[in-house]
């Protein structure tokens, strides 16, 4: 027991002795006398340059791609604020708290770095300068996010959940997982005007199809899968998306060999007053495939995507015709303390641009509206053309957001709540899984140069086999337990709806009390 004691007081002191070199180390400095200046930017990965970035979000430490002995970075406004970071690796890790009080207290300024590498036999270069600007005092970006994390594989439905990640620092936690309830899927997260006390979540698996509702911390289960949500501003009743969706596949001439078709869909919304599901003839059309719903900022309209229906089969996969299928941009106006609808109005239609017209999502300001177009389909993720756009909503006129953009495919687009940043899916980062990317939107609507979420290391990205989606901003964090939200999904109790739809059509026979709206 003696010599057991002692090998490990031995043991101990080695780590703390290592623990103690790493720290002198990574506060080690250098002297720079003399060094050859290089005609080029450095090469660094994530690609954090030329970039708006919050003053708020958390370090963005990234790899210098140049090989090298030794690296030295100094990071500035001027000679008097900076930070400097000596490192033997091409990792660059900037310290947290000097991070944020160099941001903080530089609103508006240009942020510089200075990248040195020391080259074989002790020989210093230096790199054109690079640098970011430092988003305004009252451009703050919302301090949280979530998302789903999963396998990109199409059947693995083992490892999936919906976490949330603190922007400002790299705190990431699951708010829900699939294994807390048998290996299921979390789905279609979403909040009223991005606020995390009320929030509403869908599941599958064997503890039903349904979605939980989540409102000051108390989750309860409502009896109904709802699909691509949106709250109306007020809270009184949410626009739900009903559909019967199937992936399918390519055998060959196409990067991307999945697929995705909704053979079937509609719109309902759920009133919280009530607690039932209702609809209308105009959003629940047997020959026109409705989804994507969402609202403007002040609730007087519902914004979503349609299509004719274009096959006779609805359970056939793939279905006729299946690449002739673009999706217009249509609204819808409604009186929430009244619950009537008005008539339906097409804000732009395939037919003028060519594509289809997916996920529209509006700013919080009413300005500007948010969307993406692809070749065809609603599953824009599994197309390469598929891009960002905006329009302004005082002309109609729009263009693509090239900047934000990338060669690959982006999509799942969302806006933080003072409508100066925008949060999406991309493939950007080798075509296949997709990455979380950050762009700020200027007052005339204008989406600068994109970035990758910012991560511990820029490590992180090469050997994670995850793939991320259905971003939405949060400006705080989920409190109720993931072990709360594992119990009621598990739990028998829930609120039970009658909805008036079989599948995702209105259903036939007796009038259901929301058919006589439609007379």
């Amino acid at each position: 027991m003696k010599y057991k004691f002692r090998y490990l007081v031995v043991i101990c002191a080695v780590v703390c002795l290592a623990a103690i070199i790493y720290v002198v180390m990574s506060d080690e400095t250098v002297n720079i006398e003399t060094y050859t200046d290089i005609s080029s930017p450095p090469s660094i990965y994530p690609d954090y340059t030329d970039l708006t970035i919050p003053s708020n979000i958390a370090p963005m430490n990234f790899r210098v791609e140049q090989p090298g002995e030794k690296y030295f970075v100094r990071i500035y406004i001027d000679s008097n604020q900076e930070i400097e970071i000596v490192s033997k690796k091409p990792e660059i890790i900037i310290p947290l708290k000097k991070w944020r009080k160099l941001l903080k207290a530089n609103h508006g300024k240009e942020l510089f770095y200075d990248v040195y590498v020391m080259a074989p036999g002790g020989s210093w270069q230096r790199y054109q300068t690079i640098s970011n600007k430092i988003a305004g005092e009252n451009e703050e970006i919302d301090s949280h996010i979530l998302y789903r994390r999963l396998k990109p594989n199409y059947n693995w439905y083992k490892s999936v959940g919906v976490f949330q990640r603190n922007l400002e620092n790299f705190d990431e936690s699951v708010v829900v997982h699939g294994e807390s309830f048998g290996d299921g899927c979390v789905n279609c997260h979403t909040f009223i005007n991005n606020d995390p006390k009320r929030m509403l979540l869908g599941f599958r698996g064997k503890f039903g199809n349904d979605t939980i509702l989540v409102e000051d911390g108390k989750a309860e289960k409502v009896g109904t899968a709802f699909g691509h949500t949106s709250w109306h501003p007020s809270g009184k009743v949410a626009a739900l998306s009903k559909y019967r969706v199937k992936q399918f596949f390519h055998f060959a001439g196409r990067e991307e060999v999945r697929d995705v078709v909704e053979l079937d869909s509609c719109i309902l919304y759920y009133d919280f007053r009530s607690k039932s599901v209702k609809t209308i003839k105009a959003l629940a059309d047997k020959g026109i495939l409705e989804t994507h719903p969402s609202w403007s900022p002040d609730g007087k309209y519902l914004y979503f995507v349609s299509t004719p229906v274009l096959w006779e089969d609805r359970y056939h996969v793939p279905p006729e015709n299946f690449e002739k299928v673009k999706y217009d941009l249509m609204r819808i106006s409604y009186d929430v303390n009244t619950d009537k609808w008005g008539e339906l109005e097409t804000v732009l239609s395939s037919e003028k641009t060519g594509l289809s017209i997916l996920m529209p999502r509006i700013s919080p300001d009413g300005r500007f509206l948010l969307f993406n177009m692809c070749e065809y389909s609603c599953f824009s993720l599994f197309q390469t053309n598929s891009d960002l756009y905006m329009m302004d909503m005082e002309t109609g006129e729009y263009e693509k957001l090239e900047m934000a953009s990338s060669d690959k495919a982006e999509g799942w687009h969302s806006w933080s709540t003072n409508g100066r940043w925008i949060l999406f899916s991309s493939k950007r980062d080798g075509g296949i899984f997709t990455r979380l990317c950050i762009s700020y939107v200027d007052k005339d609507g204008k989406a600068h140069k994109s970035f990758m979420l910012p991560q511990k290391s820029a490590a992180f990205y090469d050997s994670l086999l995850d793939t991320f989606n259905t971003p939405e901003f949060s400006t705080g964090p989920i409190e109720i337990s993931k072990r709360e939200l594992g119990r009621v999904i598990r739990s028998t109790s829930e609120t039970k709806l009658k909805l008036p739809i079989t599948g995702a059509t209105p259903k036939v026979g007796a009038r259901e009390p929301w058919q006589k709206t439609l007379e």
